[in-house]
């Protein structure tokens, strides 16, 4: 719902990216500086054409012109270059499986994601965050960017595999799980990486074949065992095609590579973004604290919690509008269209930038600050805030990561301070996600309470926060 004071937006216009370098493009800049380059798209149109390479690719951020490429599936493929490159990483599954394939791939997956599952999700989410902090002392310094991957893998792993890996395999998934995302995104800009021997391509290489040997192995011992442990690789062993078919083990590594991904990598940036923003903004901080403290009384945070935290859901909100998983979302023509006037000939690449979205001006005051309080003011077009795409193809583990961030968010939020090392800003690492990249963090604990007495919870109760994300 827009506020009162929304401007509309004006019609949409195209334009060119200048200061393309020869035979690379702008390739330097997305590969060092994304994010800078990105924002210096606004000013040159809704729809602007990028050079990647020999490629060119069209950004579009005009919010009716993101809309229509993400519904539009007769014009706009999950196909093209940039496809081909994460299908070589995550396999042909929900998530990047051509239009043609989704509807019944997400069938497949869908019973993964049912909410009668959820309260059994969130237990896991919240046993994970007490045995990562349970590690934490006073004093220390961690990368929140490594810890909240190390954290959200290990969800990720535990609801999928409730019978359970061995520490030592689960740690190998996740290493190799971590050079791939942050590879992957280097050939799909630049795909030329993979015909220039070096150390780098030889690390992508072993690690692809680690996590493919791992999941083989899992998904044998699974079959071998023959036993419904009620978790999502039983789920997706136990379907059956129209004709009575069951997934071969090479859909089922796709389907799981997705199923990590989709809970490990886009909620762990999420987090690791919350933390550092609020430790950037102490009143926003202070605002948290005070709602953990009234609605928690120094208890442990559960999913029945999460409908009375409504300014930690706005906190995960505006972080999820500042740096949403899915910034960049790719399509490929597939007849000839126009965008903003500038006509596309089929096989021209379309990159919605919902990064670029939800930083427009017009539709979010003052933009580009982190202002939780956005969201309960009314401030905020809900119809522009696309953090998990749009239409028939969006996420569908959309509520599973925001219901992990916000229980994470709570639990680390309620009994610990985190001070960033530096005052540096965190650079941004490339990766399919928006990657704050490495940043340290001194750890304090505090004692949930102490400064809350009398302090009632910001608009606690009000509504059902969760469960509208």
């Amino acid at each position: 719902m827009n506020g009162p004071e929304q401007e509309t937006p004006p019609a949409p216009r195209h334009g060119r990216a200048p200061g393309a370098w020869p035979l690379l493009g702008h390739l330097p800049y997305l590969a060092t500086r994304p994010l800078s380059f990105l924002d210096s798209l606004p000013g040159h149109g809704d729809v602007v054409r990028v050079r990647m390479g020999p490629r060119t690719a069209h950004v579009v951020s005009h919010p009716a012109l993101v809309r229509r490429v993400l519904t539009d599936r007769r014009s706009f493929d999950r196909s093209g270059v940039l496809y081909e490159k994460v299908r070589a990483l995550l396999g042909n599954g929900l998530a990047t499986c051509p239009n043609a394939e989704h509807r019944d791939q997400r069938r497949t997956l869908q019973p993964a994601f049912h909410h009668s599952l959820m309260d059994r999700y969130a237990a896991v989410m919240t046993a994970e965050t007490q045995a990562l902090t349970a590690r934490w002392r006073p004093g220390a310094v961690v990368d929140v960017t490594e810890e909240a991957f190390r954290l959200t893998t290990a969800v990720a792993v535990r609801t999928l595999f409730s019978a359970g890996i061995t520490a030592q395999a689960a740690e190998e998934l996740r290493e190799a799980l971590e050079v791939l995302l942050r590879g992957v995104y280097t050939r799909v800009v630049a795909p030329v990486v993979d015909r220039v021997p070096s150390p780098a391509r030889r690390r992508y290489r072993r690690a692809l074949a680690r996590w493919r040997t791992g999941v083989a192995a899992i998904v044998a011992a699974y079959r071998a065992a023959g036993v419904d442990h009620g978790d999502a690789l039983s789920l997706l062993l136990a379907v059956r095609d129209e004709h009575g078919r069951a997934l071969s083990d090479a859909e089922l590594g796709d389907q799981v590579a997705t199923l990590v991904l989709a809970g490990a990598e886009t909620t762990s940036s999420v987090l690791a973004w919350a933390l550092r923003l609020l430790a950037d903004h102490p009143e926003a901080a202070g605002r948290l604290h005070r709602e953990l403290d009234a609605v928690l009384a120094g208890g442990p945070v559960t999913a029945a919690d999460l409908p009375r935290l409504p300014y930690t859901a706005d906190v995960v909100r505006e972080v999820l509008r500042l740096y949403p998983p899915a910034w960049a979302i790719t399509r490929t023509t597939t007849r000839e269209t126009e965008l903003a006037g500038l006509p596309l000939a089929p096989g021209s690449t379309v990159i919605c930038c919902l990064y670029l979205l939800h930083r427009r001006r017009e539709l979010f005051p003052d933009a580009a600050r982190f202002d939780p309080d956005r969201w309960a003011a009314g401030e905020a077009p809900r119809d522009a805030w696309l953090p998990f795409g749009l239409g028939a193809t969006k996420c569908v583990g959309d509520v599973f990561g925001t219901v992990e961030a916000g229980l994470a968010l709570a639990a680390i939020a309620s009994r610990w301070h985190l001070t960033p090392v530096s005052p540096r800003p965190p650079r941004p690492v490339p990766r399919i996600v928006l990657s704050p990249g490495p940043q340290s963090m001194r750890l304090a604990g505090r004692v949930p309470g102490v400064g809350a007495a009398g302090v009632a919870p910001h608009r606690a109760g009000d509504r059902g926060a969760f469960t509208e994300l």
